[in-house]
């Protein structure tokens, strides 16, 4: 078992020397893994959809963007000031989200993205507007490794952050916590006979994920030296659950398959063909829901279980 958990993370530190000239790509992937996993922790687990994470994304880029334009580019401080400004806007938002019935919460979601990108559009004296944020230097991780063009640093530092937050992660959602996550989102009108405080986990479990997203922000910011709109669009917040129905909902590993997978999807369609990727993008989604339930990490399971049984 212990073997089989670590396969991933052995693969994903072998890419290091295995594809020198991917690095960015690999950097890409392993933030939109957080990215994911940040989604899966509500969405999979709390069963709260939401159409507004870019909105913590994003401002976790624009806080560590900032923080080092003005002069303060040390990695880590970054990270966290980028977490508490995300898990903060999540904690005043979470009511919102959370009074309201489930398809009004999911526009409250929405709007809170859709305002969020266009006030940092307006801002544009500190965030640099349509332009993006400019003049992102960070400093030398413990003050000896340098981001460099390659992407070296900036690989290694993402994943190591990534592995991490992700056995946090894993923690958390095997813990009594995350257990009555699913049994709200089993049934969240009978888990408060089981003595779950039904608000007060899903706040928790929202301001968690905004956090989370925060932090993936953070890196973006930080391993590209750019923050832009982008980060705030309501595209990231799609693309975010394309890679939970990807991978498969509900499972940690199956964010992170799930973000490889849409990663080097666009990243290779997108090359073939530069206007139409989404719509074999799209073949491979309606194919992969026809194909059985869970995702790609489901059909894993159920081809393991086929080979067990003979």
């Amino acid at each position: 078992m212990i073997l089989l958990h670590a396969t991933p993370w052995a693969a994903a530190l072998a890419g290091y020397w295995l594809f020198p000239e991917q690095l960015p790509l690999l950097s890409a992937i392993a933030i939109a893994a957080l990215f994911a996993v940040s989604l899966d922790i509500i969405v999979g687990y709390a069963g709260l959809v939401t159409l507004g994470q870019a909105a913590f994304f994003g401002a976790g880029a624009y806080t560590a963007g900032i923080l080092a334009q003005q002069g303060w580019g040390e990695p880590f401080s970054g990270l966290l000031a980028a977490a508490a400004v995300a898990a903060l806007l999540g904690l005043i938002s979470a009511p919102l989200v959370l009074r309201a019935s489930e398809l009004a919460g999911l526009m409250v979601t929405l709007g809170l993205g859709l305002m969020l990108y266009e006030a940092a559009n307006k801002a544009a004296a500190i965030t640099g507007g349509a332009d993006g944020l400019q003049g992102v230097e960070m400093w030398p991780i413990f003050g000896l490794y340098r981001f460099d063009l390659w992407g070296r640093t900036a690989y290694l530092y993402a994943l190591a952050v990534l592995f991490v937050l992700f056995m946090l992660a894993r923690l958390l959602v095997a813990s009594p916590f995350g257990w009555s996550l699913r049994a709200i989102r089993g049934n969240a009108r009978r888990a408060p006979a089981l003595g779950v405080p039904v608000k007060a986990r899903l706040t928790a479990a929202y301001v968690i994920a905004a956090a989370y997203a925060g932090v993936a922000g953070g890196l973006l910011a930080q391993t590209t030296s750019f923050a832009s709109l982008d980060a705030l669009s309501f595209q990231r917040s799609a693309d975010g659950l394309l890679m939970l129905v990807l991978g498969g909902l509900g499972s940690l590993y199956g964010a992170l398959l799930g973000a490889v997978a849409f990663t080097v999807a666009h990243h290779a369609l997108s090359e073939a063909s530069p206007v139409f990727w989404q719509f074999w993008l799209g073949i491979a989604l309606v194919a992969l829901a026809l194909a059985g339930q869970g995702g790609l990490l489901g059909l894993a399971r159920a081809a393991i279980a086929r080979l067990r049984r003979r």
